[in-house]
């Protein structure tokens, strides 16, 4: 396929895209195909001549809409809002277009200066402390979903725990949450290692919006401590999937200071909301916090993944995660000048996926947030 033909083809899958778009209400919201219904439409084999793009679109149409489940269909109210916008379409294309993989600054300069850029935008936006901006010895990062998030802030702060209490300190470490924290914490504890019997979900008062009490906190850490455990990291919520609960940051952080654990605040799916002003005071407290977790792709009109991840201290990540083989050294990496966004996730590999979310972010002041009517006012 030549400049040409991408042009043609990319106009045909734009038009397609649109139509699909502007018939999307037409759909049902929920597949209604069986188990199975596929592989009774497709081949056993890879097929041996090529199509043209017309007789894959039609399959598409016939095969494959049929059993998509329309997440941005006006109607679909499951799970959480996963909005996208015809500014991350085109984002998307670009970061596409361009297929950068930017595990190192040298690897792609735009690729990591404009991640640092936009992170800082945001967390500008949200008021969040200083201490998480780049400037210092914090910054963001985006990583593909809030689950991602908390495993990597875990596996720093259970790493940063076991360099001064050594390694076979691990099956005395203690991490905490609210029975509605999302189950992505009890996967992170899974793979972190954290002993099952080590994780302490505490029931949530339903009398104050299902938050997390600090008292009963209080008296699950003095527990552990009493038995010889490792109090090391304290998962807070500002809305969840379940109930959009809302734990009392400035609290549980005091106790988590004073413990020294980890304090992380998961507000993937409402923590977008704090950018109004009016909802800000539901990330009161988030300065005790040492690490911030938002969903850019829930409410910020950005395509999924596109989870955000702040933290304060970026050397506790970096030190768990970091690996330079020799393939990868080079001369700004080795002087501590530029950021390696390869040391800050679970994989090395990563993409440029940032044009979604700066070209959403350059309108994002004029967002009014979604009213009961769930509409939004784009100024």
């Amino acid at each position: 396929m030549d400049s040409e033909q991408l042009r043609e083809y990319g106009h045909r899958m734009v038009d397609f895209i649109a139509d699909y778009y502007k018939t999307i209400e037409t759909f049902p919201v929920r597949s209604q195909v069986q188990p199975g219904y596929l592989h009774n439409l497709l081949p056993d084999s890879a097929p041996d001549h090529p199509e043209t793009l017309e007789q894959v679109l039609d399959d598409v149409k016939v095969k494959i809409l049929p059993g998509v489940t329309h997440w941005q269909s006006p109607s679909f109210f499951a799970y959480y809002p996963s909005n996208s916008s015809v500014a991350g379409f085109l984002g998307e294309m670009l970061s596409t277009g361009l297929n950068v993989i930017g595990f190192s600054w040298v690897a792609s300069p735009a690729a990591t200066e404009l991640e640092i850029i936009v992170l800082d935008w945001l967390a500008k936006l949200l008021n969040l402390p200083e201490q998480f901006l780049s400037k210092g010895k914090g910054g963001g990062v985006i990583q593909g979903s809030a689950s991602e998030a908390i495993l990597v802030v875990m596996i720093a702060a259970r790493d940063k725990v076991l360099r001064t209490a050594g390694k076979n300190a691990l099956g005395k470490l203690v991490v905490y949450s609210s029975d509605q924290t999302h189950s992505a914490l009890q996967k992170a504890c899974q793979i972190a290692g954290i002993h099952p019997e080590n994780c302490r979900v505490l029931k949530a008062d339903t009398s104050t919006n299902y938050a997390l009490r600090p008292e009963l906190l209080k008296e699950a850490v003095s527990r552990d401590l009493e038995a010889g455990l490792i109090p090391f990291f304290l998962c807070g919520n500002v809305g969840t999937t379940s109930s959009t609960a809302v734990d009392p940051l400035a609290e549980l952080g005091k106790i988590a200071k004073s413990n020294e654990m980890w304090f992380h605040v998961d507000a993937a799916y409402a923590g977008n909301a704090c950018i109004c002003p009016e909802y800000r005071q539901y990330i009161d407290g988030v300065e005790t916090a040492d690490s911030f977790n938002m969903n850019a792709y829930k409410g910020l009109l950005t395509n999924f993944d596109c989870s955000l991840l702040w933290v304060k201290d970026q050397y506790a990540v970096t030190e768990a995660f970091s690996a330079n083989p020799e393939y990868l050294k080079n001369k700004a990496s080795e002087a501590n000048l530029v950021v390696d966004y390869k040391d800050w996730q679970i994989a090395l590999s990563r993409r440029f996926r940032f044009f979604a979310l700066s070209l959403r972010s350059t309108s994002i002041k004029g967002y009014v947030y979604p009213t009961l009517e769930n509409q939004w006012d784009i100024k």
